[in-house]
């Protein structure tokens, strides 16, 4: 712990899942944000439902850095939880939990003591503002009002300024990142051998832009191999090069991302069309020193340098074409200046200090205004 920043803070936090990635993207950012801030003296408690099996898929054991609470995904063991909301300095609710996401939004305002911190944490905003543009009875956007502000992990100006005009009192943009203790290079695994491999479930959203910027590259490269890994797509029709490897685990990605010649990155529709938003996929593909192929989205270059740090694709036929002209030096550079960026701009140690200072000068002012 960090003593000249520790703060003596309690945090309930409601997520989905910290001890599993399984069907939940957002495990790598909690676990990075969390252990930074643990760093500065937070006390957290993580609240996950047992839901999706994803205990049953555990990548990790409870951490030293929060306390794991795993409650049954029922409405007394929900409102048990709910009910230690009390206790907590800093509560906070993340989307997309995936049961009870209305109920627990409604409960960390009524639950929270006065005078504690309540925050609403978007781990996927652009769909988040879809559902509240659609639904005027939306739970958050009822619940703006009683919240003292939104943290979202991607968006930008465009998601800020959203929030804001929805009656947030405040919205900060916390990016993914690096934790270089966990997503580091390593030597390769032949099992992710191949020249393109690229990792992420099987979503509606996300679907089409497979198909544009992954299986078609392979379509037009036979002679190449490439690898898919993630939960759905053991039903999906591929060209025959194409491997698929089901769910890969946490402590798999390093292999998966230092093994091929490259590894792709596809936003989610939602995700590109708003920009600023670099999947958590990016950070971990760069601390691997992995050459990089991303779709392109606004708001690249405030993450990677296009072209030397990240090579960008506006189509399939872009992704072919890069892959076509790498050769294994160019790969190695792009990947060891990904890791150069990545590591001095773009850590979860470095997010840590950030949320932590908002958090005190939001206090700051609060005493200062009572």
């Amino acid at each position: 712990m960090n003593s000249s920043t520790s703060s003596g803070r309690r945090i309930a936090f409601y997520g989905s899942s910290l001890v599993s990635s399984y069907w939940n993207g957002a495990a790598t950012y909690y676990r990075g944000i969390l252990r930074a801030l643990a760093s500065h003296g937070y006390d957290i408690t993580f609240y996950e439902p047992d839901a999706f099996s994803r205990q049953q898929h555990r990548d990790i054991d409870p951490p030293a850095y929060a306390k794991s609470v795993v409650y049954p995904a029922t409405t007394e063991a929900l409102n048990g939880v709910l009910a230690e909301a009390a206790k907590a300095d800093i509560v906070i609710k993340a989307s997309g939990v995936g049961v009870f996401d209305a109920e627990l939004i409604e409960g960390i305002t009524r639950h929270a003591r006065p005078g504690a911190l309540k925050i609403f944490w978007d781990v996927d905003a652009a769909a988040t503002l879809d559902e509240m543009r659609g639904d005027a009875s939306h739970p958050v956007l009822r619940a703006l009002p009683n919240l003292d502000m939104v943290l979202t992990y991607g968006g930008g100006p465009p998601v800020v300024d959203a929030y804001t005009g929805f009656g947030a009192a405040e919205c900060v943009p916390v990016y993914n990142a690096l934790d270089p203790d966990t997503h580091h290079p390593v030597e390769p695994d032949e099992r992710f051998g191949c020249d393109l491999a690229f990792l992420g479930n099987r979503l509606p959203d996300r679907e089409a832009r497979v198909e544009e910027f992954f299986l078609k590259p392979a379509s037009l490269l036979p002679e190449r191999q490439f690898l898919i890994g993630g939960n759905g797509w053991e039903t999906k029709g591929m060209p025959g090069n194409v491997r698929h490897r089901g769910h890969v685990y946490t402590a798999e990605h390093n292999a998966f991302n230092c093994t091929p010649k490259a590894v792709l990155n596809v936003a989610r529709d939602s995700m590109a069309n708003i920009g600023f938003s670099p999947a958590t996929r990016v950070f971990e593909a760069a601390g691997a020193a992995a050459c990089l192929i991303t779709d392109a989205w606004e708001g690249i270059e405030q993450f990677l340098q296009p072209d030397t740090e990240v090579l960008v694709a506006r189509d399939g036929q872009d992704v072919a074409d890069h892959m076509a002209a790498l050769t294994p030096e160019r790969a190695k550079a792009i990947g060891q200046a990904a890791l150069a960026r990545v590591l001095a701009e773009h850590t979860y140690a470095l997010r840590g200090t950030q949320v932590h200072a908002l958090w005190t000068d939001r206090l700051a002012r609060e005493r200062a205004a009572a």
